[in-house]
């Protein structure tokens, strides 16, 4: 890996975002970079609420964090969050800090190898629920300096010995082909070009990724529309269309309306005041759009 992603792709408003909360992507220790993107560190101190909003990459993430909360939650928290269905909505208020592991997609079994990556998808559980030993989330969150903080991510997952499995890189190398290959647009030719089935490549993406191989495609689809509607509001939403291997306009508007919540032209005429405006409740066409999805071909 060349360290972190500089792209804001699936952050919905990335420069708004940016205005409210501190947002760092930092590099793990080098046996981990094999297994994980980056971690992903968010401090903000906020006069006002702020919802934001996240079209989430097909990845495990390993979260502590710890917002304004009842004294029971007043050390922090932490969490294994499954790959949500739809656009994920978190609401931002006063001062808290999250410290952040974003797994490669595929990379998060061999540190739960006991269990297919699906039985995280659409889930958020407790820590101490999925590894042994746990850690005390304040030991990653209460450092005041953030090199710190990440030598602690770093020493807390050394510790759990992830395990080599040759068919986890065979996910993630597939993944990654999705994510940077744009010629990619079918399961069947990605099936081709591994040269297997598309029934042994749905079996492989639902025990190491957690959410079938249509799912990661039309999921990095998305993440570029969103991204061209973000840049250019006179986008030319047909071309795009092809250009992404849609059949059809209409296919490409139906899936974005599903997974942001407003249709591509509306977003582009600066559709983000509406969808800040509901703090935290996810839209209804986003949940509808989980339907099914971890065993979406």
């Amino acid at each position: 890996m060349a360290g972190p992603r500089r792209d804001t792709r699936g952050i919905v408003d990335a420069t708004e975002l940016f205005t409210r909360v501190r947002f760092r992507r930092r590099e793990p220790a080098p046996d981990l970079r094999p297994y994980l993107e980056h971690y992903w560190l968010i401090d903000w101190d906020l006069a006002k609420p702020y919802a934001s909003h996240l079209v989430p990459h097909p990845s495990v993430n390993v979260v502590f964090q710890r917002y304004p909360a009842p004294p029971a939650h007043g050390n922090g928290y932490a969490e294994v969050s499954g790959i949500p269905p739809g656009l994920f909505v978190q609401r931002l208020e006063g001062r808290g800090r999250v410290c952040g592991v974003q797994f490669r997609p595929g990379g998060f079994r061999p540190f739960a190898p006991d269990r297919p990556a699906s039985d995280w998808t659409g889930r958020r559980l407790p820590v101490d629920e999925v590894f042994v030993p746990p850690v005390p989330p304040s030991a990653v969150l209460d450092p005041a300096d953030e090199n710190a903080r990440v030598a602690a991510l770093d020493a807390y997952l050394l510790a759990l010995g992830p395990e080599p499995d040759p068919q986890a890189d065979r996910a993630m190398a597939l993944v990654d082909l999705v994510r940077t290959d744009r010629t990619v647009r079918r399961v069947d030719e990605l099936a081709r070009a591994e040269g297997v089935s598309p029934r042994s490549l749905q079996r492989l993406f639902a025990a190491y990724v957690g959410v079938g191989p249509k799912w990661v495609i039309l999921r990095y689809r998305i993440h570029e529309a969103l991204e061209r509607a973000e840049s250019d509001p006179a986008v030319d939403w047909a071309a795009l269309a092809l250009e992404l291997g849609y059949s059809d306009q209409a296919h490409l508007i139906r899936d974005f309306t599903a997974t942001v919540g407003v249709s591509p032209t509306a977003f582009a005429r600066a559709a983000i005041p509406t969808l800040q405006g509901r703090h935290g409740e996810a839209p209804c066409q986003a949940s509808r759009a989980g339907r099914d999805f971890r065993n979406t071909s």
